[in-house]
This record gives C-alpha cells, structure tokens and sequence, in this order.
C-alpha cells in the first residue's frame, strides 16, 4: 500500500507544499516601513526587496509588501522567483562592458581579467554575487541611493549583455 499522496487529489493551495527548490540562495536587499495614511489613521506596512540567484548565471529581484517582514520577505522571494534571467558569463566575467538606466540610477559595468575579483558595491556586488560573477569593475553613476531603482539598473544591464558567435567569417550577436 503506497502512502504517498496524489498531487492532483490535493486541494490546489497544498500542492506546492511538497516541491521546495533551494537551489537559489536568497538575501535581504532592503527592508522599509511604508505608511499609507487614511482617515482612519496611519497604516502601517513593510516593503522587502529580495535577490535570488543560483551563481551560475541566473538572478532575479522581487518587490512585496506584507502587513509584517515575514510576509513581505516571503512574498518577495516568490516574485523574484517569477523574474529570474539569465546571464551569460565568460571565464567568470561579463562579455563586454554595458551601461543601463532605470529611473534616476545609472549602472556602470566592466569585465575585468581573472583574479581581479568583485569590484563593486553595494547593490550591483550583492547582485554580481548571486549571480556567481567573480570578476567585474562596477559603478553607480546615478545620484540616487535607491536600492531598489539601483538593483533594477543591475538586472536591466545583466539582461541586455549579449555573446558574440563566429561562424566562418560572418560575426553575429545572438
């Protein structure tokens, strides 16, 4: 006699209960308090940004908010989840250099030779990090000190890096 369940005999909220990845490691970017004032008085809620990546070129950020930190950092995770990308990394680095915008935060990324290691700070390290990128020169040339617009500045630039393939003597971007 099998004691193990049917997934599709579950209710729909139980069957993912069973499935846990954890090949993705995760971690706190930021955590805020956001008030939303009524008539009623102020509301209290938590805003958690949250980073996964597996370091071996996949990431994503996610944005939640919950009426506590548990909530919203779970909530986070899950949507950071939904919007992994990957990266294509050659010999530990970035193909080539690349510049993004996202809102008012500007990111600045450069490969760098092996050994040089992770010069970058603050949100892009976390993100090049996770990502499993062990050599890149970073810079935050934007004003702001938005983590979420900074980290989102990161992904823009992760996601439009391309490789170059040589076929014969055509050169294509894919």
């Amino acid at each position: 006699m099998e004691f193990r369940k049917n997934l599709n005999m579950l209710p729909r909220y139980q069957r993912n209960v069973e499935k846990k990845d954890t090949e993705f490691e995760s971690k706190l970017l930021d955590l805020a308090r956001v008030t939303r004032v009524t008539a009623g008085g102020r509301h209290f809620r938590f805003r958690a940004v949250m980073v996964i990546g597996n370091k071996a070129g996949k990431v994503g950020v996610g944005v939640a908010k919950g009426s506590d930190v548990a909530q919203a950092v779970e909530k986070a995770t899950r949507s950071a989840k939904k919007n992994l990308i990957e990266v294509p990394i050659l010999e530990d680095t970035i193909p080539h250099e690349i510049l993004a915008k996202h809102s008012s935060a500007r990111v600045l990324l450069k490969p760098q030779r092996k050994g040089r290691g992770l010069v970058a700070g603050g949100t892009v390290r976390v993100i090049c990090n996770l990502v499993g990128i062990k050599n890149i020169s970073s810079k935050i040339l934007g004003r702001t000190r938005n983590k979420l617009n900074n980290a989102r500045a990161t992904i823009k630039a992760l996601k439009s890096l391309r490789i170059k393939k040589i076929e014969g003597k055509k050169e294509k971007k894919s």
